[in-house]
């Protein structure tokens, strides 16, 4: 079976996926390196980070340098704000990459929420979030979002320990900050005039639209750590 063949849903189960695989991928190359290349342990969760991050700024560009000429001029201020918001998230992505264990903690909450929030907003649907903005997004999906990114918090903390209110208030101020930053890529979108960032991954449109819940998380988070 093509990629082309399957539907929307499974092409975002498979992408997710392989997204997973590669984040094990570098998690054992942080922990082991490769041995038979004679390779030592290194940084790849800081530079898996950094790859990813390059990835929404290269998107982004593209994106505005495709739009017409008036959109942009017309929109100009919220390109800039948005540009300077993704500098931020590169230098925390650098800065905070060297503590993988937080990273996955991030991760774990982020994918959460977001999965969360998609699967029980497509189930019970109800009334919009913020329709001007993004016509999927209701509030049930957000209220799920942040159930299930909580609950991934408090599988983190049952895994690695720690405190369990600690683990239950990260996991609601993660999963929300993480919503309002698609909505913020969401908005960006609109004003450009465009319905994803790319097409780089199948069921889920650009890096971009996959990553942006990082956008007010990983900047917020780099501040409290220094």
């Amino acid at each position: 079976m093509k990629l082309s063949e399957l539907s929307n849903t499974s092409l975002r189960i498979l992408t997710a996926g392989v997204m997973i695989g590669i984040a094990l991928i570098a998690i054992w190359l942080e922990l082991h390196g490769i041995s038979w290349l004679s390779i030592p342990p290194f940084h790849a969760v800081r530079w898996l980070g950094v790859l990813i991050v390059a990835g929404c700024i290269y998107e982004t560009l593209a994106c505005i340098k495709n739009a017409e000429s008036e959109i942009v001029q017309k929109n100009i201020l919220p390109m800039i704000i948005f540009i300077c918001l993704l500098a931020c998230m590169l230098f925390s992505v650098y800065s905070i990459g060297t503590r993988p264990l937080l990273m996955l903690w991030l991760l774990m909450i982020i994918v959460g929420a977001d999965v969360g929030g998609w699967l029980i907003g497509k189930l019970f649907g109800g009334d919009k979030l913020w329709e001007k903005i993004s016509a999927n997004k209701t509030w049930s999906g957000q209220i799920g979002g942040i159930i299930c990114g909580t609950l991934m918090s408090v599988l983190y903390y049952n895994l690695f320990g720690g405190f369990l209110q600690n683990a239950v208030f990260i996991g609601i101020s993660i999963s929300l900050l993480s919503q309002y930053g698609d909505l913020t890529a969401s908005f960006i979108k609109r004003r450009l005039e465009i319905k994803d960032f790319g097409n780089l991954l199948p069921g889920h449109g650009g890096i971009l639209d996959r990553f942006d819940g990082w956008i007010y998380v990983l900047p917020l988070i780099w501040f409290i750590i220094k």
